[in-house]
């Protein structure tokens, strides 16, 4: 995943910061507790296409 591209995308829903999950090629949105998959190094920012987010992900990445 490019640094560059990172830098600039955001959620879709909310507009707030997105981290990189590199091992489950995902990125995580903390405050809509989603995660949106990256297919073939192309983030899929759809909603319909995200996951939501356990309590204990949720509580993984407060630590």
């Amino acid at each position: 995943m490019d640094n560059k591209l990172l830098d600039i995308l955001a959620c879709p829903l909310c507009k707030s910061t997105l981290i990189y999950k590199k091992d489950a090629q995902e990125l995580i949105c903390k405050a809509d507790r989603l995660a949106f998959p990256i297919r073939d190094d192309i983030p899929v920012m759809l909603e319909d296409e995200a996951r939501e987010l356990s309590n204990e992900e949720i509580d993984a990445l407060k630590k």
